[in-house]
């Protein structure tokens, strides 16, 4: 045991900690003094959590957060700004709207445009009052910026003979950037206004707003930087445009923001942004990664072999997904959630599944940069978690560590196959933890099962890492109509997502 915690704790990095320098992760020792409980995985219609753990409601779909605008459908991502460690503005996304909760089937433009006003992401002032988080409803803080609103593109950029984009979608995850402001990640676009094939042609859409609405699909896809006070926004084209699950923001050692990004598809690839500056995101160069070669691969006009099939850098960027493949990029079991151990400066990158490679489970790999330097063209990549039954979890997702380096992570089994096929056994979705120390080191633990069909998403520690933000998104999303929902959380009626604050002893034992 201590033979193979050992081995794990140099695994992630902390090889001062075994040295004895624990100055830096003092914290992690703490965690022998105590085992963590697991919940057992879990089929109810509840949500479940460990011992020393318990859940309050913020907030749920179609609440008025003012006197205009009511919270959004299928929260996700979260983060915030902090007034105060107990005064939060929060961002959450809202990724999709399932028509059958929200208005009926009928593609009516009058349903659509109900539609485009729940997606996109809710700007909400949170309080801890009496040790629970409230949101203060009409704040002037609280505002929506949904499928609807007008979005420019940074630097004036021209995208399809327009410099503004009209609404953000399919908000996945997302990330913070060093001053402040939000990334917010439009995922799978093309389920809102198809996708343009090669012969010109616009692909039907799942939602078909595109029979109502002319939007150019090129004007989704992209990350969108959003101010917490005002709710100004701006979409970046220096990213890329493909299904971006994630931005999450680092510094290289010569100050520049580096932006990482997971393209969640299967065969998808990994990219990296290196900005020009240490405070703006407006210019730089989009890198996607090889892991056999460990080398980061620019995406630009100037390269000989990208200047044959593409006309700008523009036209790059709107299509990064045959550029990468051009280049080689190493393909990937749909790279989701990519989180950075702040102690150790390792990227860990979580891949859900790849079903047609018959990779059901998925694995966390781990980018580990050279010089310890995210701004190096040059990494090493590993297998740090292989998902299975022999492992306890399956479909890694989102991820966050602790102050302590702890990793937490969701899950994400697709509802129409929970229970069946190599998911048997694996209950609903959850929410786990990877221990950095302790008798528990290394182990994957079960903390909290979903409601049915629903999938945990956007964790996110408050400032004195006291409570875990969590979405609980799409419970019921298997039902085919309003009489016979297959979740009927939280109220016993209808599913309802809907934002949560978890907190309890076991949390602040872990975190203290």
């Amino acid at each position: 045991m201590v033979h193979s915690r050992r081995k794990f704790l140099q695994f992630l990095g902390y090889s001062s900690l075994l040295a004895g320098k624990v100055s830096m992760l003092g914290p992690l020792s703490g965690c022998n003094s105590f085992k963590i409980p697991a919940t057992a995985p879990s089929s109810e219609d509840k949500l479940t959590l460990a011992s020393g753990l318990n859940y309050s409601i913020i907030t749920k779909y179609g609440d008025p957060i003012n006197q205009k605008e009511v919270f959004g459908f299928n929260n996700d991502y979260i983060n915030f700004l902090a007034l105060s460690p107990d005064d939060l503005i929060l961002w959450v996304n809202h990724e999709y709207v399932n028509p059958v909760w929200v208005n009926g089937l009928d593609r009516t433009k009058a349903n659509m445009e109900k539609e485009r006003k729940l997606v996109g992401g809710s700007l909400i002032r949170i309080k801890k009052e009496n040790n629970i988080w409230k949101m203060q409803v009409n704040d002037p803080y609280n505002r929506g910026l949904r499928g609807d609103t007008p979005i420019p593109f940074a630097n004036g950029v021209e995208v399809m003979g327009s410099k503004t984009a009209i609404g953000t979608l399919a908000n996945c995850a997302g990330g913070k950037t060093p001053w402040n402001t939000i990334l917010t990640c439009e995922e799978n676009y093309y389920g809102f206004y198809g996708e343009r094939q090669p012969d010109g042609t616009i692909s039907k859409s799942l939602l078909q707003w595109e029979k109502h609405f002319q939007n150019p699909p090129e004007h989704y896809g992209w990350v969108v930087e959003v101010e917490p006070k005002t709710g100004k926004a701006k979409k970046h084209t220096t990213l890329g445009r493909f299904a971006h699950e994630s931005a999450t923001c680092a510094m290289s050692k010569n100050d520049k923001c580096v932006v990482y990004s997971g393209d969640d598809k299967n065969d998808e690839h990994l990219y990296k942004f290196i900005s020009e500056e240490s405070s703006s995101l407006e210019k730089g160069t989009l890198y996607v990664a090889n892991l056999e070669r460990g080398e980061w691969m620019p995406l630009t006009i100037e390269n000989p072999t990208l200047k044959v099939h593409f006309k700008d850098q523009l036209d790059i960027l709107i299509h990064a997904r045959k550029a990468a493949k051009i280049l080689g990029a190493t393909p990937l079991d749909r790279p989701e959630d990519i989180e950075i151990n702040s102690f150790t400066g390792d990227v860990f990158v979580a891949c859900t599944n790849n079903k047609p490679k018959r990779n059901y489970h998925g694995q966390i790999l781990k980018i580990q940069e050279d010089n310890s330097d995210h701004g190096s063209l040059k990494f090493k990549a590993s297998t740090f978690k292989t998902g299975g039954h022999d492992n306890g979890f399956t479909c890694p997702d989102n991820m966050v560590f602790d102050n302590n380096g702890n990793l937490w992570f969701t899950n994400d089994i697709a509802g129409n196959v929970l229970n069946k096929g190599p998911y048997k056994g694996f209950g609903n979705n959850g929410l786990f933890i990877v221990p950095a120390g302790g008798p528990q080191a290394g182990e994957v633990i079960q903390l909290a099962s979903a409601p049915v069909d629903a999938e945990l998403t956007g964790p996110c520690f408050s400032p004195d890492f006291k409570t875990l933000f969590l979405s609980v998104q799409h419970p019921g999303e298997t039902s085919k109509d309003l009489v016979n929902p297959t979740s009927r959380w939280p109220d016993g009626k209808r599913p309802t997502p809907a934002i949560i604050a978890v907190q309890g002893d076991l949390l602040e034992k872990i975190t203290g």
